[in-house]
């Protein structure tokens, strides 16, 4: 599960299922069919591929996620800044903030978040 990476069509279908979990596949044809304009095999086509990739499965036709949102973002984080900054946070920040100044709230923020690292064992 080292590489999951999904295209922006996937993003949206995946986002759809995390919105509305857990709910049958009958349910997932009908949003999908409603929200992305697609035909019931498209909907199963595109199920199969990301319960393939270990991201949701289905079981008595309920579709449940086996990925959170959530940890699908932090996979997702931690792909990129290994493969654009050698794995380096630092790097990632400085360069990210090369463009855009925290405000004073998001630097509250993330000295909050940094402080309930000190002292941790992660």
């Amino acid at each position: 599960m080292s590489d999951i990476k999904l295209g922006v069509v996937e993003a949206s279908f995946a986002a759809i299922i995390w919105e509305n979990e857990p709910l049958t596949t009958k349910e997932l044809v009908a949003l999908c069919e409603q929200k992305l304009q697609w035909k019931r095999t498209t909907t199963y086509t595109v199920l199969k591929k990301l319960c393939d990739r270990g991201i949701f499965t289905t079981n008595d036709r309920v579709v449940t996620s086996l990925l959170s949102e959530d940890a699908f973002h932090a996979i997702q984080s931690e792909q990129f800044v290994q493969e654009n900054f050698h794995g380096s946070l630092p790097a990632f920040i400085t360069a990210f903030t090369a463009r855009k100044v925290p405000s004073a709230e998001e630097l509250a923020e993330i000295k909050k978040l940094m402080d309930t690292f000190e002292g941790s064992s992660v």
